[in-house]
């Protein structure tokens, strides 16, 4: 397997000059990562850790949070379409320090608290629009089976990446808050999809990690009342501690067409809870499908959907909007915080996953990787 990341046996003493890149003599050479092997089969495995290229930092990995994309590896041996072929390293939502700048002099100086864009925009025969390069045929992902050979990700301690995916955090930033930037862009840029939210009710179907972010970003935003809608109780709490101003339990088919809402942001991923995002819309109003659901042919409620003239939007991934998320965490204006409900350090990372498969009774679920701070 070629990996892209290590965690060392001991600490790297050198990593206390702030300013300078550490020689690639210094860098460990082999360490844990959290790999997915095949369906069921989940490993922390002692991989390589490549020597940096010109255009490459070292990122000393502080916290990663477990993705429904890593749990999908890991169960069912495939994302989507993306089928494991190889040992992938997992992971893409990680906070950590530079410890090796990259030697071209791009990016950050080592010292610097970061968070990872993971995305890497490529061609391909399809087209796409030039300023959504999120939709670039040829892009890879951090922890993706998309490609072969697959991208691997950034679950471990320290972790080879390209200058050009690093953020610099904000003082006001801590690394464990950090570790939720990527989901919070996703939620961001599904919000964006449905354009102008001030003043306008919304309704958020699936209130697992992503529709919690969800709320949250529609609360910044102005919307002037937020549903959220769950299965279960925990996660309807979650939301509510975010900025949901009325829960209402998944089967209760009444209450949720009775919402009328004007933004819909389907996040469950199954053809339920879209059936329930387009019954909660108003006449008019736009549905916005974050939630990915199972490949292949699915049950949609179109009649509805075409009478109502709703607008049915796609939203996948994000572009820039990491910028605006960590604008508005600096300045104090998002709130996430509460969506953090569980952390387990990378040595337990088999019951973490676990833990994370379990929608009913916990929110995001981190890995700790050692370099971690409490905010």
């Amino acid at each position: 397997m070629s990996g892209t990341t290590a965690h060392p046996e001991s600490t790297l003493a050198e990593s206390a000059l702030p300013e300078s890149a550490l020689p690639v003599s210094v860098l460990p050479v082999a360490g844990l990562a959290v790999v997915a092997h095949a369906a069921g089969d989940l490993r922390i495995d002692k991989v390589p850790l490549p020597a940096p290229a010109p255009e490459e930092a070292v990122i000393e990995v502080a916290y990663g949070g477990i993705c429904g994309s890593d749990l999908h590896y890991w169960l069912h041996g495939a994302a989507g379409e993306s089928i494991l072929r190889a040992p992938l390293v997992l992971g893409h939502e990680i906070s950590g320090t530079v410890v090796r700048a990259a030697a071209d002099g791009t990016g950050p100086a080592a010292g610097t608290p970061v968070a990872a864009h993971p995305a890497t925009p490529g061609p391909g025969a399809a087209r796409y629009p030039a300023d959504r390069p999120n939709l670039s045929p040829g892009c890879t992902y951090l922890g993706s089976a998309a490609r072969v050979p697959h991208t691997d990700g950034a679950f471990s301690r320290y972790v080879t990446l390209p200058a050009r995916m690093l953020r610099p955090l904000p003082a006001a930033v801590g690394l464990r808050t950090a570790a939720l930037i990527e989901p919070a862009s996703v939620a961001w840029h599904a919000v964006s999809r449905a354009g102008d939210v001030a003043g306008k009710t919304a309704l958020v179907i699936g209130s697992g990690p992503i529709g919690a972010l969800a709320v949250a970003v529609l609360k910044r935003a102005g919307a002037a009342r937020i549903v959220a809608v769950d299965m279960h109780a925990r996660p309807l709490e979650i939301a509510a501690a975010v900025g949901a101003d009325a829960v209402l339990k998944a089967d209760d088919a009444e209450a949720i067409a009775a919402v009328e809402a004007d933004v819909v942001i389907e996040s469950s991923g199954n053809h339920h809870g879209l059936a329930s995002a387009i019954q909660g819309a108003t006449r008019g109003g736009t549905v916005v499908m974050v939630g990915l659901l199972p490949t292949g042919p699915q049950p949609v409620l179109i009649s509805l959907a075409i009478t109502r003239e709703l607008d049915l939007k796609g939203s996948f991934r994000f572009n820039d909007e990491i910028d605006d998320v960590i604008a508005a965490l600096a300045d104090g204006s998002l709130q996430i915080n509460p969506v953090i409900t569980h952390e387990f350090p990378v040595e337990q990372a088999l019951e973490a996953f676990e833990v994370a498969r379990n929608s009913a009774e916990s929110g995001k679920v981190l890995l700790s990787f050692g370099q971690g701070d409490a905010s």
